[in-house]
């Protein structure tokens, strides 16, 4: 059973407090984007019939094409691909490389390695031919961020020499300790490149990143944005998926590379039908505003304990909070206990093991409703130096409140 611990609720409200003008500043954020979100389900004119899904082929089904225009409306964007039939970020980030790049292309990176699961479709693996960028010819390059920020100095020396097809960013920290990037510094940085690189084109991995602020990377220059619905956009409702969104033209040739030239997104059912997508799109703005504050009031208070933690100050421009242990089994402690402190699977011993997309073993607390969704309370970290945890999510703000008070007890048990 859990209880709440006397001196931990106290240091838990004592952090709160400090916590008092970020959060207010969260909550406007919040009802912003709940009015866009809004105002896309009227303009689109979702009904009742569009939550019935299909069979077969699924040709002409009104549910799918709608999801679609409801995520385009708010993502302002001209059309997108948004599945029950993509598996995973991955998985959109994959099909929107291969969609976009030809052999002798240049992709540049400019937020430095991506996130480890998209290392073997960079690189693939060494004298074995899986299908990756580099057994296709398509060159990869890349420049690592400054203190946490652009380097527009060597980017722009670059791009004078160097015309990349795609320029990509990586928006989250993935498993790295930066603050992830926000939409002021994506926009600078994009006027940047199409300044010196017109023809380049712009995709931004958006995983964690949806309403945390009231603009999106479509709104300041990206030409395509992707995500996971069992991240931000699918507000802990949607069961799986993924979109992709973006200029028509450039969906198009994505789309060929999702299903076949001869096809594009003209076919793909799914019989469950398409309520949960919408309901969770609709939800997202509420369920992201409880996971800053959760992620906000962990940081504060573990820093107050004198660990190193990220945010470090109130900007937020994604849902996570990383904490920095430096030691192997105070991680996988807290992570334990975030597990504990779940509502699925609480009575998981959580161990650090081997996952796909992965090179280093991983510890994962995801005590979730769907299966890995982790815009639901979760803490997960690769098992090497600095030993840092990254939690994220949060259904309830109470809930993430009770974890932390639990976690803690565990910890300085």
């Amino acid at each position: 059973m859990i209880k709440l611990n006397e001196k931990m609720t106290n240091l838990i409200e004592e952090c709160e407090c400090d916590c008092k003008n970020a959060f207010e500043n969260i909550e406007k954020i919040a009802l912003s984007n709940q009015l866009k979100v809004l105002n896309a389900f009227n303009e689109v004119g979702i009904e009742q019939r569009h939550f019935i899904g299909s069979s077969g082929y699924g040709y002409d089904d009104i549910g799918k094409i709608a999801l679609s225009k409801l995520f385009c409306e708010v993502f302002h964007t001209e059309t997108g691909l948004v599945s029950p039939l993509i598996s995973s970020g991955t998985e959109a980030i994959s099909h929107t490389l291969f969609g976009l790049l030809r052999p002798n292309d240049l992709m540049l990176s400019i937020t430095g390695r991506p996130y480890d699961t998209l290392q073997k479709i960079l690189f693939g693996v060494e004298g074995q031919d899986i299908g990756s960028l580099k057994d296709y010819n398509i060159n990869y390059d890349e420049i690592d961020l400054k203190n946490g920020d652009f380097d527009s100095e060597s980017i722009i020396s670059y791009l004078e020499k160097t015309k990349p097809t795609l320029i990509y960013v990586q928006r989250s920290r993935g498993y790295s300790q930066r603050n992830a990037l926000s939409i002021e510094k994506i926009k600078n940085i994009f006027a940047i490149s199409k300044r010196l690189s017109p023809n380049s084109l712009l995709v931004v991995d958006n995983c964690y990143g949806e309403f945390t602020e009231e603009k999106e990377p479509s709104d300041v220059g990206a030409d395509i944005i992707i995500g996971s619905l069992i991240k931000n956009a699918g507000g802990g409702i949607a069961p799986n998926g993924g979109y992709i969104l973006g200029k028509k033209q450039l969906i198009d040739r994505i789309s060929y590379h999702c299903t076949s030239p001869a096809l594009g997104d003209e076919v793909g059912s799914y019989a469950p039908g398409y309520k949960s997508f919408m309901q969770g799109l609709f939800l997202s703005p509420i369920i992201v505003k409880n996971s800053k504050k959760i992620a906000l009031l962990t940081s504060k208070v573990m820093r107050k304990l004198g660990y190193k933690t990220i945010p470090e100050n109130d900007e937020q421009s994604d849902i996570i909070c990383s904490i920095q242990f430096d030691d192997s089994e105070k991680l996988v402690k807290f992570c334990r206990a975030i597990q504990n402190a779940s509502p699925i699977d609480s009575n998981a011993y959580t161990e650090p093991s081997d996952m796909a997309g992965y090179a280093d073993k991983i510890v994962m607390a995801s005590g979730s409703f769907n299966l890995g969704s982790s815009i639901e309370l979760s803490c997960d970290a690769p098992i090497r130096p600095p030993y840092t945890a990254y939690m994220q999510g949060g259904l309830t703000y109470e809930h993430g409140k009770i974890a932390l008070n639990y976690a803690l007890q565990q910890l300085l048990n």
